[in-house]
């Protein structure tokens, strides 16, 4: 393995500290399973609009979502494909085994959510 140089460190660090607050993970692993609207991702986050509202401008401003505006909804995605990528690979290291482990009351519209990645 080669070190990355400080700029890509950086560069990941910005991508991994946006991941390191446990809604705005929940609002990205929505987002990875396909574009959504704010109502969307305050029912699946269960977080309030005005905070998914916030979450996502700092993750547009951090380049991480963008959105189209449909109507009088605006519409959000994943902008960068590597951070799908990272997305599923944190789910199948920490997460796949809890959905094969029935133990852990999962409700099934998650599990099919989740497992479709």
């Amino acid at each position: 393995m080669q070190v990355p140089n400080l700029e890509k460190c950086t560069e990941v660090a910005r991508i991994l500290k946006q991941l390191a607050h446990p809604q705005r993970l929940n609002i990205l692993c929505q987002l990875a399973l396909g574009t959504k609207n704010v109502t969307e991702l305050e029912k699946a986050s269960g977080a309030s609009q005005s905070s998914v509202s916030q979450f996502l401008s700092r993750m547009k401003a951090d380049g991480l979502v963008d959105c189209r505006r449909e109507n009088r909804s605006v519409y959000y995605r994943i902008k960068d494909e590597r951070v799908t990528q990272l997305l599923k690979n944190m789910y199948m290291t920490f997460c796949a085994q809890d959905i094969a482990n029935p133990s852990n009351n999962l409700p099934e519209e998650s599990e099919k959510s989740i497992s479709s990645m």
